[in-house]
């Protein structure tokens, strides 16, 4: 509940209008995008919480995707990893143990969360058809990313990790083609 005042509080900064005249609408796969006196306006904006942590990103063209995940041991993290991450992603993984692991773990699945909630299509889209760019999986924080089955679109990756959590932003690039 915080998060979505936060969000409207940022929004009706950003839109340069008052709470009554926001209002939200649903795109087919269900991505919320912003209302200002019924108009759709052009603001990319995605929440993500998990714990009690919340993060809001808003740009003011293009689409993006936020995730947040804390760092938590589970149970099935070897058949999450083989189902949504690729051979590339899998090979780094099977190289840590431990807390590295669940480290690298969190940061991939964030940064492909982001991705598909940035597209609008959330977790139906298949996210092992692509891979998080290999600078990002060795430890940069920033990297390109390309899908060209999908999207002539280029997304932004940013990582944003911490010993107890990980994030990741996805913002579409302007100027796409590739």
């Amino acid at each position: 509940m915080l998060c979505r005042a936060a969000l409207r509080s940022l929004l009706c900064a950003h839109l340069d209008c008052a709470n009554a005249q926001l209002s939200f609408g649903a795109a087919e796969g269900g991505k919320p995008f912003a209302l200002v006196d019924g108009r759709p306006v052009d603001v990319g904006f995605n929440v993500s919480h998990s714990g009690r942590h919340g993060l809001i990103a808003v740009a003011p063209t293009g689409r993006v995707g936020i995730d947040l995940e804390e760092h938590v041991t589970r149970g099935d993290f070897d058949r999450l990893i083989e189902a949504v991450f690729g051979p590339d992603e899998q090979a780094d993984l099977a190289a840590v143990a431990g807390d590295d692991r669940i480290r690298l773990f969190y940061r991939l699945w964030t940064l492909k969360e982001a991705v598909a909630k940035a597209l609008g299509t959330g977790l139906s889209f298949d996210v092992s058809h692509f891979q998080i760019p290999e600078a990002i999986r060795s430890g940069e924080s920033r990297g390109v990313l390309w899908i060209p089955q999908i999207s002539e679109a280029r997304w932004q990756l940013t990582a944003i990790d911490d010993r107890g959590f990980a994030a990741a932003l996805a913002q579409e690039i302007s100027g796409t083609s590739h």
